[in-house]
């Protein structure tokens, strides 16, 4: 498996868990609920983990970019899905504009790639 290849597997393991970490933030109901408190902050700890390995490979600054943006755009859609929060143009436009940004960076950017 090539080193970029496995780069962007940990990143892409790091939005996971930032996600999901994010996702049960909501859950720890301002830290008072110990379970969904200890399982967010483990998330967030394997999330950094998992984005340290994949700056083997990848440029810090546009791997935060990509963990950032894809990290926002997925904790959007599953807040309108799942917990049925609505968005207005604006939202709507600021989420297209960051995944322009991640698509700009990754399909035309020289930096992408060390």
């Amino acid at each position: 498996m090539s080193t970029l290849l496995t780069a962007y597997l940990f990143l892409s393991g790091a939005i996971v868990a930032e996600v999901t970490g994010t996702l049960l933030l909501q859950k720890t109901a301002q830290f008072t609920k110990l379970g969904p408190t200890l399982t967010m902050a483990l998330c967030y700890v394997v999330s950094f983990y998992l984005l340290s390995h994949a700056l083997k490979a990848l440029p810090l600054g546009i791997a935060y970019a990509i963990w950032g943006g894809v990290g926002v755009v997925l904790t959007l859609i599953i807040s309108v899905t799942v917990f049925k929060q609505s968005l207005d143009w604006q939202a709507i436009t600021g989420v297209a504009m960051i995944v322009g940004g991640v698509v700009m960076i990754n399909a035309f950017s020289k930096a992408a790639a060390h």
